[in-house]
Order: C-alpha cells, then structure tokens, then sequence
C-alpha cells in the first residue's frame, strides 16, 4: 500500500484524492489547501488529513472551525509520491521542496513539459516514467488527444494532425474567467500549445493546433483531421474506437449531440461529480475522404486526466510494469469504460 500526498485540493487534486481512495494499492495520507473555505471543509469531512501550504494562516483555519493535521511540510514527510494539483507556476518552488526531502512528484498539464523533462501518458508512453522521480501528466486536451491518435494509429498509419480544439471559457466554478458574448482565438496565432504538448508524449506524430474560446463551462470540443497512410474502412475505425478503453463512441441521433447532453449523461451514469473520464467520440462525425480521417469530440476538463494521475503513481512507484494492467486496475475501480 503506497502513500500518496496530494498538494493542492482543487478542481484536480480532490477528484485525484477520491481516485486514490478507490484503488485497494494506495491510500491518501494527506491533501493541502492555502485557504480555509468549503473544499477545505469537505476535505476533512470525507476524512482526508488537511495540511495548509501557507503556515501563517493556521489561525484563519481554526477561526472556521477546521482542524488541520500540520503544515505541506509535515505532509511530504508521509508520502511515497506527491500528486502537485496546485495552480500553474507554482511547481518550480514546489520542485525544489520535493527534491530537498527526496519525495517523487507528479505535476499537471499547467506546468511546463520543460519542470520536469518527462512528461506522461497512460497509453503513448507509460514506460518512460517507469521508476521517475519526477513527470508530468499532460492537459486535459492533450490527453484527449493522445488518447484517440494513439489508438487509431497502428490502424491507419497516421501522417500528418490538424486540429482545433473549441475550448470552454472556463470550469464551472471560476466565475471570474471566461468570455460572456464573445468567441476568442486562445491564442491568436497558429500553432496552439496543444500540438507540441502532444509531441512531448508521442514520439513522432506530426500536428499543428489551434484553439479558441467560447462562452461555456462544460466541456471543450476537437475537430480532428488526420492524413491517414494505411486504406481503411470507417466501420474499421467505429470498431477500434469501441474496443479501446477510456474512449467512448456516442451517437447524436441517440440524444448526445451536445455536451450538455454528454454530461446529463454522466449525471445518469452516477458519476461523482458527474465526471466523465472518458474520451466521447460522435460516431457520426467519423469519416474518411481522400486517405484524411475527420472525427470529432469531447473532453471534460476536469476529469479526463484523473485516471491518467493514478497510472503515473503506479509506473513512478514501480507498482505495475505493464500499462494496460494498470489501466484496467485503474478502470475497475474507478467505473471507467
């Protein structure tokens, strides 16, 4: 049973936390928080150990009532691996910390590739952070789009990529970001981060990126082109799709056309948080015309990338060689298709 701290108990760090929790390899000695507010509270009422990252306001804590197990200090000490769920930017101070008390780290997608030199993916190269002390899970959009290529590639014998990725302004809960009556080229220019991230965790796939964003907090949205090199059917797509786990192949005649009906779903499904892990793909949209496939999806920003969290641990912790096994272990206890 491996200890695992989590560093920031946000958007990703609690659902990483509940992720932890639910794998019978692993258990959370402690997660942190800066400020004393209601993540803070739920944390210590599911029974998490809460540690504050900032040592003055341990009054401000007690003032509210929450009691805390000591200082981000006293928690690293527990742990066998850190999971760094705080905002971007931070990871650079925090590297050094880790590195001084000798404790494995995994950053996100909101730190640069360039913190740690390693970056993950569960299907495209969990091997390379096999035994690392420090590596990086990629973006959410990154790892919806890994997620599909690198299935669809022994497949097709894919060329080259472009994509633009129809970003939500912001997560539900950030009511100061986002636009409100505007669509917003996210960044103006061509490429978009999103394909060199991508090249970070798939050896010699060819894309270019752009994005942009538009008044919503669900969901983003790809629409992939890829030159295809292999002659392949459509229904030989449709089927390796389905067979992949953590992909899902949706269908707009059916009622999920949108991904507002794509998260009424995972409100069905049961979902804590009605987190929808998977990768969904519109069967209808997949099509191929002069050797270039066209498939479009979705991605839920704050959940794709939660899976991906506790394969790392277990390639970092050398808890489990094979990738798949740790997929499907992953998968089982998480309810992940």
């Amino acid at each position: 049973m491996k200890s695992v701290a989590i560093n920031g108990y946000g958007t990703i760090g609690k659902r990483v936390a509940d992720a932890v929790e639910a794998q019978d390899d692993m258990k959370v000695v402690g997660v942190s928080k800066t400020r004393p507010n209601f993540e803070s509270k739920s944390a210590v009422d599911k029974g998490y150990d809460l540690f504050i990252g900032i040592p003055e306001r341990e009054q401000s804590f007690k003032d509210a009532g929450i009691e805390i197990a000591g200082t981000v200090d006293d928690m690293i000490q527990e742990a066998d691996i850190i999971v760094d769920c705080t905002p971007g930017n931070i990871g650079v101070a925090n590297l050094e910390k880790y590195k001084k008390e000798g404790v494995k780290a995994i950053y996100q997608g909101g730190e640069d590739h360039d913190l740690t030199g390693l970056s993950f993916n569960s299907f495209s190269n969990y091997d390379d952070s096999f035994g690392a002390d420090y590596s990086r899970v990629v973006s959410c959009n990154t790892t919806g789009l890994t997620r599909t290529l690198h299935t669809l590639n022994p497949l097709c014998d894919i060329g080259k990529v472009r994509a633009v990725m129809v970003r939500r302004g912001s997560d539900p809960s950030e009511i100061k970001k986002g636009p409100i009556n505007a669509i917003v080229p996210n960044p103006p220019k061509v490429p978009s981060h999103h394909g060199p991230d991508v090249k970070t965790v798939m050896d010699g796939v060819d894309i270019t990126t752009m994005a942009l964003l538009v008044p919503t907090t669900l969901m983003h949205q790809h629409n992939i082109m890829a030159e295809i090199k292999n002659d392949v059917a459509i229904d030989d797509v449709i089927d390796t799709l389905e067979k992949r786990s953590r992909v899902m192949l949706v269908e707009a005649s059916k009622g999920l056309g949108s991904t507002a009906e794509l998260m009424e779903y995972a409100k069905d499904l049961g979902r804590n948080r009605n987190d929808f892990y998977e990768i969904p793909v519109w069967q209808e949209s997949i099509n191929i015309v002069d050797n270039e496939l066209f498939y479009m999806q979705a991605v839920h920003q704050e959940s794709d990338v939660v899976p991906e969290n506790i394969d790392a641990i277990r390639a970092m912790l050398e808890m489990e060689k094979d990738n798949e096994k740790s997929i499907a272990k992953t998968n089982k206890a998480m309810g992940i298709f």
